[in-house]
């Protein structure tokens, strides 16, 4: 048995991963979650407000949030994203062993799932979870346009940042697998160009009239009415993000800036250990049948790519701006998988000695982290 698991490591790999995670799990759960937990808190009281959609849906069910309901809910909603990963990679791949490097470089990736564990508590992976469900479920008419626009106007009210983090994978998502597919009718045209108007007029009354408009110490109280540990006031040392202009923002990041480039060589070696995915990726966009299906995916992905950058020069969470972005890539990666190829194309090797080095220093990396790496 053990020489055959040596033979083909990549199941071993998988499961050093499950231990990976139920250790960072365990190192997460020790840390305050300071910013998860008063996103939990904050709501509509004081009217339309930015990052309060999560807060206002727990609302409906308590009116004392205690600390550990940050862990619960982000725990079940990484299971929930996780499960339908696997239910998707299944579907557009399958479990075999010649697919189990692939499965290794994505969902073993500290980009991908072990950081969303780290991360538990903030709102990334409702992006990534919204883009897998719309992977899913057919794209057969206008309602999955109009169900892609749901999801991003959610995101965008669970943080306006979603603008730029998931929304623009989630158009990606529609066009290569309803536009391309369908076609491009007047109606769907102006549907998409008016659902993508929707969502811009959302992002900016959130980003500039989601402001508080109450002096922060009745808002402090507020919060604090509605802890479960009132005493836990350490926990509220965020709350100056909901009176922060996009300004100051802007300026903290670029005075972080010099002190946080000293990370980019590692963000640069994590995304070189995953050459083999890479590669994969490329002769995948290479041998589609149709030009056209290749110019579009190129520049969904240069798109995608923009809007993290532009994320770079305004927040400083660099970590998981890098992570997120890979996570896109994995996830176009599937949706390109469905198009028209005029060829099959060569799967990660199984037994070349460099992808399997690779794939051990993947798996056990952790996480990336959240501003700096590590």
């Amino acid at each position: 048995m053990n020489l055959r698991v040596w033979e083909n490591p990549w199941r071993l790999m998988l499961a050093v991963n499950a231990a990976v995670l139920i250790g960072v799990f365990f190192h997460k759960i020790t840390l305050p979650p300071f910013v998860p937990y008063i996103h939990l808190l904050v709501d509509y009281h004081f009217g339309f407000t930015k990052r309060a959609l999560i807060g206002a849906v727990v609302a409906l069910f308590t009116t004392k949030v205690p600390v550990w309901l940050v862990f619960a809910l982000s725990g079940a909603v990484w299971l929930i994203t996780a499960g339908l990963f696997a239910k998707l990679f299944r579907r557009t791949f399958g479990f075999d062993n010649a697919h189990w490097p692939l499965f290794v470089f994505m969902a073993g990736s500290p980009f991908f799932l072990k950081n969303f564990m780290h991360t538990l508590g903030h709102f990334d992976i409702y992006g990534c979870l919204f883009a897998v469900v719309l992977l899913l479920i057919p794209a057969r008419s206008l309602a999955y346009v109009l169900l892609a626009t749901l999801f991003s106007m959610i995101l965008v009210l669970i943080h306006h940042i979603h603008l730029l983090m998931y929304v623009p994978v989630i158009t990606a998502i529609v066009v290569l697998r309803y536009y391309l597919v369908r076609g491009a009718s007047r109606t769907s045209v102006v549907t998409g160009i008016a659902a993508l108007t929707a969502i811009g007029i959302l992002f900016v009354a959130a980003q500039f009239l989601g402001t508080m408009a109450v002096p922060e110490a009745d808002f402090v109280g507020y919060l604090q009415s509605r802890m479960a540990d009132p005493a836990r006031t350490n926990l509220l040392s965020f709350a100056y993000i909901w009176y922060q202009p996009l300004a100051k923002e802007i300026a903290d990041t670029w005075g972080r800036l010099p002190h946080n480039l000293l990370g980019f060589p590692v963000f640069a070696l994590l995304i070189w250990l995953h050459t083999p995915l890479w590669r994969y990726f490329s002769n995948l966009i290479a041998a589609l049948s149709v030009d056209a299906h290749r110019r579009i995916v190129i520049s969904a992905i240069t798109i995608v790519s923009l809007a993290y950058l532009i994320m770079f020069v305004m927040v400083f969470d660099y970590s998981r701006w890098i992570s997120n972005w890979a996570v896109c890539l994995f996830l176009i990666l599937h949706a390109v998988k469905t198009l028209p190829a005029s060829r099959e194309v060569a799967l990660i090797s199984t037994d070349d000695r460099k992808t399997k080095i690779f794939g051990w220093i993947v798996t056990l990396i952790p996480r990336v982290g959240i501003v700096r790496p590590f």
